[in-house]
């Protein structure tokens, strides 16, 4: 299946070149060409976004001496995306992060999905919402909104589920992501989003000086295959603990059973913070470009990832060979495995409820 895809998707790129947003004729097409739609404020960021995958494809942001510089990982055209790759910028559905066994119950049924990260199921599976064309609806210079029908049984998953996705440049160098959503059978759902961040210079070097915050005071601690064990874990003492800005890499390598498991971070942070509350998740900031990002989010948890995966073959940017642990991600979403855990936070959408949730990168630098 997942051939087929790509040879039409092949197949409509030779029908249709990539074009630009000031080349755009319509923009009521579905399904069938690439079209990427650039953001700008008056601040002077610039974001690219792709409907294959609603990636953010790049996002230029000043440093302390005004300079505008790339701070994602991604591909110069959308066409390289066909490709595979680790989720540059991708919207992730249905279900971000991993399901044990690639299989649920929900109303007395099992569901079987795919088994497509060893023994489990990740991100959605071989065809998640990164591998599809999203439509877009309507766009301006500072907003785009994407449109995707997942359909019942796509991936295994049930119910017809319609998902609107709207991406925001604001004035004080925001990106506002809105999550809309709703279903015509009971489903699970958990998106998110997976940008790959360096704030220091795109991806070229490591993110091991970066200093990250999470405002958490626990996780989910994994088995061998990154599921939850279904604990909730005290972060004091431990190299989890983030509520105190540190440099990435400061403990990164310790004799700690956890990292040896995610051959680094790659786990699930639970937010200090009260229900669909819009609060502070994490904070960022690399010291030699003055940058710093912080992440706000309706969401319950944050998975940190370290960009362990990264390994030299991933060609991005102006040709880059993005090298291990050369971007972090952090992907606000309610907990992996949900489905499996009755104690987790809930991740079941049931028809005529409204699924919502925000989340923001904010950019800004400290002198």
């Amino acid at each position: 299946m997942k051939q087929n895809l790509i040879l039409v998707a092949l197949f409509l790129i030779s029908m249709a070149a990539c074009t630009s947003k000031s080349q755009k004729q319509n923009m009521n097409q579905t399904n069938e060409k690439f079209q990427v739609v650039e953001l700008n404020n008056t601040a002077g960021m610039k974001v690219k976004i792709s409907n294959f995958g609603g990636s953010i494809m790049s996002i230029l942001a000043p440093d302390k001496e005004g300079n505008f510089g790339e701070v994602v990982l991604g591909f110069d055209t959308p066409e390289e995306y066909l490709n595979g790759n680790p989720y540059f910028g991708a919207l992730i559905g249905r279900y971000g992060n991993r399901i044990a066994n690639g299989k649920f119950e929900l109303n007395g049924k099992v569901y079987e999905l795919a088994r497509n990260n060893g023994e489990n199921h990740l991100h959605g599976g071989n065809i998640g919402y990164n591998n599809v064309f999203w439509d877009i609806p309507e766009y301006s210079e500072n907003a785009v909104k994407l449109h995707y029908l997942s359909k019942d049984g796509e991936e295994g998953y049930p119910g017809n589920l319609d998902i609107q996705v709207t991406y925001t440049l604001t004035e004080n160098n925001e990106i506002e992501i809105d999550y809309l959503a709703e279903t015509d059978q009971p489903t699970v759902l958990n998106l998110t989003h997976h940008s790959f961040f360096n704030l220091k210079d795109g991806g070229k070097s490591t993110i091991l000086d970066h200093e990250l915050m999470i405002n958490a005071y626990a996780y989910t601690p994994v088995d061998v295959g990154l599921i939850p064990t279904g604990e909730i874990m005290n972060v004091e003492n431990t190299p989890m603990d983030f509520h105190t800005q540190i440099p990435i890499g400061q403990r990164i390598a310790e004799d700690y059973e956890q990292l040896k498991m995610g051959k680094g971070y790659d786990h699930n942070w639970v937010l200090n913070k009260n229900a669909n509350e819009l609060t502070l998740a994490a904070r960022v900031y690399e010291p030699s470009s003055g940058r710093t990002m912080e992440v706000y989010t309706t969401e319950p948890a944050l998975q940190f990832y370290s960009g362990n995966f990264l390994d030299g073959t991933d060609k991005g940017h102006n040709g880059i060979l993005y090298p291990f642990r050369s971007a972090f991600c952090l992907e606000t979403q309610h907990y992996p495995d949900s489905p499996n855990h009755a104690d987790f936070p809930s991740t079941v959408l049931n028809p005529g409820e409204k699924y919502t949730q925000k989340t923001i990168y904010k950019f800004g630098v400290n002198p």
